[in-house]
């Protein structure tokens, strides 16, 4: 297996915070598919344990793998620490007396288990009835089906929590919420939701001022001026680059020290992945947007670096800018196109951005590939970039790695 890829799909709860996470792989022969189950669950796994701590990947959060019969029952299952992964058994796995046995044998030990990917009709309910004392998840299609809405009540009368998969827009995750599913896995979250006659948000336009002029060639006693003006989002942005997710030793205290510090550029990145955030009483905290368009901004980056060795630092913000405003659509629930008018971008940006065109375009679709596992389209970009085989797969590595820094501003500290 030269091209093995491992990737990291955001659990959301009812209230879109991310509880946990399923960790997926692929192959470039056969997508999902490996030769041997056991050796992929064990690619998986090892992977997060080894490569670079799990800690740095998962934080705090729990991550669902795949297995399978084999790897069930090989005694190695009991190596694998409790506390981080959460035993995702394939719906294709029957449920005979050795498997319902060594279920109930890692229930007993304080392993958390979950049935993967099923239709929830009577029949396939009654097939895990053996094992629904040691279950703690369902991981169940959405389908507009009252049979399913009262099989997950029957669920949740035995404790077990049920989650619904492969939801990629609002109106799979609205169904899954009617049929009483308690966390959603897919990406619906980072689909826009187009409103005709949306109305610009008073703050997320005065960031769009600020970004513009940051840009602009103004002296520094101007552009602070400009923030002051501004206070709610000055006070913001200080608490976000206080935080433990950069690693700062003094406190940062104005925005003039910020920009004599680090520059008009950089504190400009900080700005536009800062309005992804989530505001809350105490500051700001992270969303799963914002942790997907910090990862699309590392990707795009790295990338280009891998490309282009000699690249500027204007060429590397321009990529940078690809991947923050990718998501502005969602964000603002109105139209790419329009939002740009109002930024100040390059022509390369907004040609990535609108048709995927130029480097800067390229770079982007790869991104995006990397999100679904288009394992074909990330060898063919490689090859066409003389990459190294596997290049990518390195990068994303190296991306989750960052955004878990962010995500997870505790384990930064010393």
């Amino acid at each position: 297996m030269k091209h093995v890829y491992v990737a990291r799909q955001p659990i959301l709860d009812k209230n879109s915070d991310i509880c946990a996470y399923e960790v997926l792989y692929r192959d470039a022969d056969q997508s999902s598919k490996f030769d041997n189950d056991r050796h992929a669950s064990a690619s998986v796994i090892s992977s997060v344990l080894n490569k670079f701590g799990t800690k740095k990947i998962l934080g705090d959060k729990r991550a669902f793998v795949k297995v399978d019969e084999k790897i069930l029952l090989n005694d190695i299952i009991f190596s694998i620490p409790k506390e981080f992964f959460i035993f995702s058994i394939f719906a294709s796995v029957a449920m005979n007396e050795r498997i319902v046995e060594r279920i109930a044998q890692l229930h007993a030990k304080g392993y958390l288990l979950a049935i993967d990917n099923i239709d929830l009709n009577d029949d396939v309910l009654e097939k895990y009835l053996p094992v629904i004392p040691y279950i703690g998840y369902f991981k169940v299609f959405v389908k507009d089906d009252e049979g399913i809405k009262q099989n997950i009540k029957r669920l949740h009368a035995k404790d077990i929590k049920v989650i619904g998969v492969k939801i990629e827009d609002e109106e799979t995750f609205e169904l899954a919420k009617k049929l009483g599913c308690d966390a959603f896995e897919g990406y619906y979250f980072a689909q826009p939701k187009i409103m005709e006659n949306a109305e610009y948000n008073p703050t997320r336009m005065a960031v769009l001022r600020l970004y513009n002029i940051l840009m602009e060639d103004r002296n520094i006693d101007e552009a602070a001026d400009e923030f002051e003006k501004n206070p709610e989002i000055t006070v913001q942005l200080l608490q976000f680059i206080n935080s433990a997710a950069f690693s700062f030793r003094k406190k940062i205290s104005s925005i003039h020290h910020v920009i004599v510090l680090i520059g008009r550029i950089q504190l400009a990145k900080w700005l536009m992945l800062m309005i992804y955030s989530k505001s809350v009483a105490s500051g700001i905290e992270t969303s799963p947007l914002m942790l997907m368009v910090k990862n699309r901004t590392e990707l795009m980056e790295r990338i280009l670096k891998e490309i282009r060795p000699d690249a500027r630092s204007n060429m590397l913000g321009e990529a940078y800018m690809v991947g923050v405003l990718s998501l502005m659509d969602t964000l603002f629930s109105m139209p790419l196109e329009e939002i740009l008018k109002n930024i100040n971008v390059s022509e390369d940006v907004e040609n990535a951005l609108l048709h995927d065109k130029g480097l800067f375009g390229e770079i982007y679709k790869v991104v995006r590939s990397t999100e679904h596992m288009d394992i074909n389209a990330i060898v063919d970009f490689e090859m066409k970039h003389r990459l190294a085989p596997n290049k990518i797969k390195d990068i994303l590595m190296s991306s989750i790695e960052e955004v878990a820094k962010l995500e997870n501003p505790s384990e930064n500290e010393e």
